[in-house]
């Protein structure tokens, strides 16, 4: 006798509720709908795709909504990001093997080369899903630039007056 399996992304959706709750992030209608959505999906969808499943069944949203809703999980470690950095497509002209990082505040993207990382062996459950033309890894982080700056506004006397009020 088989047993009846929860409804694909019932774990997540309620931890994305809880944890976005606990964060005190509003849990308004059509935030709910888009929570649901991203819980459910297998995919990894876009923003576009979470609106378009989203208006089919609460058509006042708008993608606006989706967007700040998508961005301010991530914001708060609830979900996590794939590929370009927002919605810009970044282009790359350089062809030999590298790999990049990519400031999560700026945006700003660096290529580095590494041995030991093209020496990674791509794991088997990968090969299984298709073939693998080609694999790179993206590092995120801050920036030295923007990690200057953050120092920089914390040290500043008028920030701290700021706070202390």
């Amino acid at each position: 006798m088989r047993k009846n399996k929860p409804p694909l992304g019932t774990g997540r959706l309620e931890r994305l509720r809880a944890e976005a709750r606990a964060a005190g992030l509003k849990l308004t209608h059509q935030r709910l709908e888009i929570l649901h959505e991203i819980a459910c999906a297998e995919d990894h969808p876009d923003a576009e795709t979470v609106f378009r499943a989203v208006r089919r069944r609460v058509p006042t949203v708008s993608l606006d909504t989706v967007y700040r809703t998508l961005w301010k999980l991530r914001d708060l470690g609830l979900v996590t990001t794939l590929g370009p950095r927002r919605d810009s497509v970044r282009f790359d002209a350089n062809l030999d093997r590298h790999h990049h990082y990519v400031c999560e505040r700026c945006g700003m993207v660096r290529d580095f080369e590494s041995e030991e990382l093209n020496e990674l062996r791509v794991p088997d459950a990968v090969r299984r899903m298709g073939s693998v033309e080609e694999a790179h890894v993206e590092v995120r982080g801050t920036c030295a630039g923007c990690r200057a700056k953050r120092t920089a506004t914390r040290n500043d006397p008028r920030t701290k007056a700021r706070r202390t009020r």
